[in-house]
Order: C-alpha cells, then sequence, then structure tokens
C-alpha cells in the first residue's frame, strides 16, 4: 500500500491519518516547530519537521513539504484543507517530484480556483448567476462604477482561495475603496495574489453548497448538498445534510450544474461547489472549491460515502464507488468548535486547553486535532474541533446537537459554543425551510452578526501562549552529526539557576497596563496597517489599525478622542494588550 504524506495539521489531518491507518497506507506528518508534541504528529506512523513557526516557513512552504517527502519515501501527499491545497504550482511541484497527488490536476484547479473562470464556466453550462464583472478588477474605481449602474449592495472577493477571506460586502459607496484594499489586502496574505473581482450581493442569502466526486475523465457524481448559512465573518459555523427546504426542482438545479460545471474540467477527486439561494427562490453560482471541505463529515454520515476513501480510490486509479447520487439517510448537523469569542465580535482567543470533556451517545461523531493540556496556536487557525451529529429527521438531528453541545465542556481559550448554542435553539433556524411558521424568515449569511451578536456576554481570555519555537543545535551520535531541536522556553528553564522565571499576565499576553490614550491589540497577531496618519486627529471609536490573527482581519478602534501617534511599526507581531499607539 502507499505512504502519503498529510501536508497539513490539526483536526484534518488526523481525519486523513485515520483514513490511512482504516485503508491500509502509512501515514506521514509534517509539523512546525510548535506542533512537535501535537496531535496529528503522535498518530502519525511518521512524522518529519518543518522548522519554523509560521505557516509560510512550515505548511506553506514548498520546497520544505517536498523534501520531506522525499525523505520520508512517501509515493502520495493529501493536502487536506486550507493551506496548500487550492495552490496549483503545489499539485504540479508534487507530481513533478514523481508523487501522486491527492486531489485535481493543477490545471484544474487554476481554472475552478480561479472564481473569473470559474464563472464563465458556469454561464457556460447555464448555471444560475448574478451580474458581476467576470475579470479581475484594475483599482476601486471600477468597484464603484458597478455599484453605481448595479445597485448596492455588491460583493469583492479574492479570485483565488476560499473560507471566507478576501471577501468584503459594500453597502454605501463611500465604502467601496477601503473595502476593495482591504479584499486586496486579505487575498494577498491568504493566497498569494491579489485579484479580486466584485458581483451584486444577495441580501439575507442562504448559502448552499453541492458535494462532487469526479474519476478524472469526465465522469461527475453529485454525492449530496448542505446548507451553510451560519457564518460569521463570511466563514461558517454551522453546517447541516441535506439543506433543508429545497424543493426538488431546486435540488435537481443544483445537483445537475454542480456536475456540469466539473464535468467542463474532468474534474478528478473531491470538490464542492457553492451557491447562494435568496428569499424569492434566486439561485446563483458562487464558487468551486477544489478541495475537502471542513464540513464534509455531514455529507459522509447521510450518504454513506467516505469522501476521503473516496480520494484515495480515484487517485490510485479505482475509479468511483458510487454510480449515482444516494438518498440520504435521516439528517446530520456539524457544529465548528473554534478558540473564538462571540462576546468580543468572534475575536481569536489562542491558548492552552485545559479541560476538555468529549460528548457522546447515539449518532455523535468527534473530529479533533487537539486533547486536554495541547494548545491552540496564535500562528494558525482557530477551528480546533468538530461535532458531528447524525439524527433520524431534522428535529432529532438538532435536539441531540444540542444535547451534545452542552455536554462539551471545553476550559481554556474562549469557543464559539455559546453562539452555536443560541443558533441551535432559535425559531430562525428551526424554522428553516420549514412553510408556514409564521413571522420567521430563517437564517441567512449575515443573520449572525446582524441579529445574535448583542446576546453574548465576554468570556474570560486564556494565558498567553508560550513562544513554541525550537532551537536547533548539531551534535554528535554514536560518530554521526546530527541536528536536534528543543523548545526554547525549555533550554531557558534548563539555562536559569534559582531564577523565577519571566511569565505573563492572562489577559494581556505578558504587555505593560494600558493607560486611557493607549491603542491597545485586542488580539495575538500581525500589524499589517494603520488607517490613520501620525499626528491626525481622531475620535473615540474610529478605527485606526489592521490585525491579521488567525487568517482573520481585526479593526482596532481609538479608545478616546485626540492626536493619534504610533508606537508600532507595520509588519511587528504583537501581543493581546499590547500598545501598538497612543491618543494624546
Amino acid at each position: 500500500m502507499s505512504r502519503i504524506l498529510i501536508a497539513n495539521r490539526g483536526e484534518i489531518a488526523v481525519r486523513i491519518i485515520r483514513a490511512c491507518a482504516q485503508h491500509g497506507h502509512t501515514s506521514v506528518a509534517v509539523y512546525a516547530d510548535q506542533d512537535a508534541d501535537a496531535m496529528h504528529a503522535r498518530l502519525a506512523d511518521e512524522a518529519f519537521a518543518l522548522p519554523g513557526t509560521t505557516a509560510g516557513d512550515t505548511y506553506l512552504n514548498i520546497d520544505a513539504i517536498l523534501a520531506a517527502a522525499k525523505s520520508a519515501g512517501a509515493d502520495a501527499v493529501h493536502p487536506g484543507y486550507g493551506f496548500l491545497s487550492e495552490n496549483a504550482d503545489f499539485a504540479a511541484a508534487v507530481e513533478a517530484a514523481g508523487l501522486i497527488w491527492i486531489g485535481p490536476t493543477a490545471d484544474t484547479i487554476t481554472t475552478l480556483g480561479d472564481k473569473v473562470t470559474a464563472r464563465q464556466l458556469a454561464q457556460k453550462v447555464g448555471a444560475p448567476l448574478a451580474p458581476g464583472i467576470d475579470r479581475p478588477l484594475e483599482n476601486a474605481a471600477e468597484v464603484e462604477s458597478f455599484a453605481a449602474e448595479a445597485g448596492l449592495p455588491i460583493i469583492i472577493k479574492a479570485a483565488h482561495g476560499g473560507g471566507g477571506r478576501g471577501m468584503k460586502i459594500v453597502h454605501e459607496l463611500s465604502e467601496v475603496a477601503s473595502a476593495f484594499e482591504s479584499a486586496t489586502r486579505e487575498a494577498v496574505e491568504a493566497f498569494g495574489r491579489p485579484e479580486c473581482f466584485v458581483e451584486k450581493f444577495l441580501e439575507r442569502p442562504r448559502h448552499v453548497e453541492v458535494q462532487i466526486v469526479g474519476d478524472g475523465q469526465g465522469r461527475v457524481v453529485a454525492v449530496g448538498d448542505r446548507d451553510c448559512s451560519a457564518q460569521r465573518r463570511n466563514q461558517k459555523l454551522i453546517e447541516e445534510a441535506p439543506a433543508p427546504g429545497l424543493t426538488a426542482e431546486q435540488r435537481e438545479r443544483l445537483h445537475r450544474s454542480a456536475e456540469a460545471i466539473c464535468a467542463e474540467v474532468d474534474y478528478r477527486g473531491a470538490g464542492t461547489v457553492e451557491f447562494l439561494l435568496a428569499a424569492d427562490g434566486t439561485m446563483t453560482f458562487l464558487e468551486v472549491n477544489t478541495r475537502l471541505q471542513v464540513e464534509h463529515p455531514v455529507t459522509e454520515v447521510t450518504s454513506g460515502v467516505d469522501l476521503v476513501a473516496e480520494q484515495f480510490r480515484i487517485a490510485f486509479g479505482e475509479g468511483l464507488s458510487l454510480e449515482s447520487t444516494p438518498e440520504p439517510v435521516g439528517h446530520a448537523i456539524e457544529l465548528r468548535i473554534n478558540a473564538e469569542d462571540p462576546g468580543r465580535g468572534f475575536l481569536p482567543t489562542p491558548g492552552r486547553i485545559d479541560v476538555l470533556d468529549v460528548p457522546g451517545g447515539l449518532g455523535v461523531r468527534w473530529d479533533s486535532g487537539v486533547r486536554a493540556g495541547d494548545t491552540v496556536q496564535p500562528a494558525f487557525d482557530s477551528l480546533f474541533a468538530k461535532l458531528i451529529v447524525h439524527g433520524p429527521d431534522r428535529e432529532q438531528a438538532i435536539a441531540r446537537t444540542v444535547t451534545a453541545a452542552k455536554e462539551l465542556n471545553v476550559e481554556g481559550p474562549a469557543t464559539v459554543v455559546p453562539c452555536s448554542l443560541a443558533i441551535l435553539t432559535d425559531e430562525a433556524f428551526t424554522g428553516l425551510g420549514v412553510d408556514g411558521v409564521e413571522g420567521v424568515d430563517g437564517i441567512h449569511t449575515q443573520w449572525i452578526e446582524a441579529e445574535l451578536l448583542p446576546r453574548f456576554a465576554t468570556q474570560d481570555r486564556p494565558a498567553p501562549v508560550a513562544d513554541g519555537e525550537m532551537q536547533r543545535m548539531s551534535i554528535e551520535i554514536d560518530g554521526k552529526l546530527t541536528t536536534i531541536g528543543l523548545p526554547a522556553g525549555l533550554l531557558a528553564a534548563l539555562g536559569s539557576v534559582g531564577g523565577t522565571g519571566q511569565g505573563g499576565e492572562a489577559g494581556n499576553g505578558g504587555a505593560a497596563s494600558a493607560s486611557a490614550g493607549d491603542v491597545t491589540a485586542p488580539v495575538p497577531g500581525s500589524l499589517v496597517d494603520f488607517l490613520v496618519d501620525d499626528g491626525a486627529e481622531v475620535a473615540a471609536g474610529d478605527e485606526v489599525a489592521v490585525l491579521s490573527a488567525m487568517k482573520m482581519e481585526t479593526r482596532v478602534e481609538a479608545p478616546v478622542a485626540g492626536t493619534f501617534r504610533r508606537t508600532a511599526a507595520v509588519g511587528d507581531v504583537v501581543a493581546v494588550g499590547q500598545a501598538i499607539a497612543r491618543v494624546e
């Protein structure tokens, strides 16, 4: 059987490691310095270091991953989701190295990963489409012209990548320039490409999507559909399958459109075609994700198809295991468990998981990349686990999910679970897709921010995360020179004799106490931009800076009115509570 290198981390790496074990493959993990003792590195048959602490140095480093694959004698590479999973250059480099790429071809990733080209394909096969500019934008003025002609709201989106990054909804013409700049900046940071395009935004839409698999020779099968309308910051929080409330005609058109779009490029492997569905029934094609989705488990448990095993089959030339779309059995709901505080606007809260009590019971599945004692790392995504619950129908699935969510106990980082529980018990969610529920419009992609956020209290901040950097040194063992790495914190502790050590105060990451005029970082992250000039006059509440933390942009506001003075520089990595400027 094959030796499969998993070019990822966290829960998706663990998911693939388990699939390797179940299907007779050898799993090879890779890990950044701070992931040396992570769950995926421990569970894999073998694990190789990617020296470094940032995504760019490790899980986004093509040369380092290919070197690890060569050292491991790997036959194939599975990219998981995120990181390099939709990077055509990586797919091509893997195959050029003589390895099997478990995913679509580089040409397919390029074609469908470019949302402009994907829109053109969707138009060719007759899929539903909203008005838009079907080419990369040159500047903000182009967006303003389109908005004036098509009307507001509009949405600016990165042409490459996904996951809600590089996506900005604009309701006022005055917001166009800043939204365009922010979308472009996020696109470069997340996907390494600045291109964006624009289209008319459907008000209060549902987000529905179709899971497909293709054999690479023109045969594509829709495995099922999902609803992913419960989102914050344009990123999904709760997903369910099948999508509730679709008519037979809508479901048929979605499935066949998804198959047709992917058949045009001889799609190979698993992928997802996403659509928006307005309250009046208007549908529009959104994008194609050329990878396994975070929410793939809800389709697995309702269709009976192991999608990772299906990826293995296709990659190794065994073809598809299914002839046509399976009839879904029951209903499934997935809760993403993210280290974020809804009471602080979903600010990331990386930190050590002191206690983790996992729920159980009939129909409950727990996909996780952590155990108690592990750390949710600030350098990577805030998602650390998923709770998937299956029931005979939607009502029972909701009831079982509520029970399981109440049993789940996470101590350390704040989590989105209180928000998920509020959604699951709200009539807008329970009545989704149900005709005749008086006064209930149902949730939509902006519903959480618009309706739910004010309900949440803030949660305690976790203690600051210790430095995960490894210090490497050469050492001779049995006459052979080798390199070993030890955590910097361990070496510091060994080197201190009788010292008390230096620790940070929980809640401010070790930063000095802020005074009234300090502009402080609400999250640990990188300072990517200042929105006002040094010496400018600002009012209390004005947005003055932008931080990037755990793949999200966070705006920082002035605490008081006065003269703005910068005390940090763009590119600085800052801790929670650290001053980046002062208002005098």
